[in-house]
């Protein structure tokens, strides 16, 4: 004779605890990553303080955005006064640089909990766009691919100094001045690149939704470089060449599904390359022409920066349009 079932009240106990237990994995499992931002558990988020999330979650949500940099500015200048006290002869600049690697430190500190908290995710490296994700390129692939092409922008503009006699290659670089320029190109390109097309675009996703954000962060990243005593036309020409790398780094990191290794290493291959050029590479005579080199010789503003900003994009969007093909 087969054995007889369990009582109705052990088989009811039994798929109410399953049912439980396939809810909570399914919970845990989901994936956040990739531009979906799933609400996270309620006890979760009990670990992080009371007032440091009524903060992030207050009805006037615009109001930690536009307050977190000068807050983060501002302490690592009140951590620099004692510095300044003990080292007088420590220069000005190399004191304004240390407050700016303290703030960034404190960046970094804070993202993690400021991202699970406002953007609603359990995996907040792997939405700014540094982690690992289960799709797309590596991101040493994504950051080869960046490198490759400022290596391409910066190429076009050393043929067309050289060929017209604008620039005279010289191959003169130190072991020194190659370290710096890697380090400098680096570290910029991480720096910005976490910021703008990582937690600035995140939050302006969040505020005024992922088509009005594309622009306006590109808006932003160029006018904080952009020097206003240039003249008008100078002005414009930067601008306008910073506010389309913006978006050419913002469809960088779309096309790399999310990760941000792409642009770090086409904004870090343009400055560091462009310092490499200008530190012993080629030396530009003073009669260069301003469409060529840029005002404050930065070739962005130039048209040829310009115009090859705009076949990147062209560029992107072609590979965006044939990515979205069935």
């Amino acid at each position: 004779m087969p054995e007889q079932p369990a009582n109705n009240a052990e088989n009811n106990e039994l798929s109410q605890h399953r049912a439980e237990s396939e809810a909570g994995l399914e919970s845990s499992e989901a994936p956040s990553g990739g531009g979906t931002r799933n609400a996270r558990p309620q006890r979760a988020r009990q670990r992080f303080h009371p007032g440091w999330t009524a903060w992030l979650k207050q009805p006037w949500s615009w109001i930690p955005t536009v307050t977190l940099i000068p807050i983060l500015y501002g302490l690592g200048w009140l951590v620099m006064q004692p510095v300044a006290q003990l080292l007088p002869a420590l220069p000005t600049v190399t004191r304004d640089l240390m407050g700016t690697g303290v703030s960034f430190a404190l960046l970094l500190l804070v993202l993690p909990s400021w991202v699970r908290i406002r953007w609603g995710t359990r995996h907040p490296w792997r939405e700014l766009g540094l982690s690992g994700s289960r799709k797309g390129p590596q991101g040493s692939r994504a950051l080869l691919n960046g490198l490759g092409l400022a290596a391409a922008l910066l190429l076009l503009i050393s043929l067309i100094s050289l060929g017209g006699h604008w620039g005279y290659w010289l191959g003169d670089l130190t072991l020194p001045e190659l370290i710096n320029a890697v380090l400098l190109g680096f570290g910029v390109g991480f720096v910005e690149e976490l910021l703008f097309r990582g937690w600035l675009w995140g939050e302006l996703t969040l505020l005024i939704g992922p088509r009005r954000a594309m622009p306006i962060q590109a808006l932003i990243f160029s006018l904080a470089h952009t020097r206003f005593n240039l003249g008008f036309w100078p002005m414009l020409g930067l601008l306008l060449g910073l506010f389309l790398m913006g978006m050419a780094l913002a469809m960088s990191r779309r096309l790399h599904q999310g990760s941000l290794w792409g642009c770090i290493g086409l904004h870090g291959g343009l400055v560091g390359g462009w310092f490499a050029l200008q530190a012993g590479l080629i030396q530009w005579s003073p009669q260069s022409p301003l469409w060529l080199t840029g005002p404050e010789a930065n070739p962005l503003g130039g048209l040829v920066g310009i115009l090859a900003m705009m076949v990147v994009l062209a560029f992107q969007l072609t590979a965006l349009a044939k990515a979205a093909r069935p």
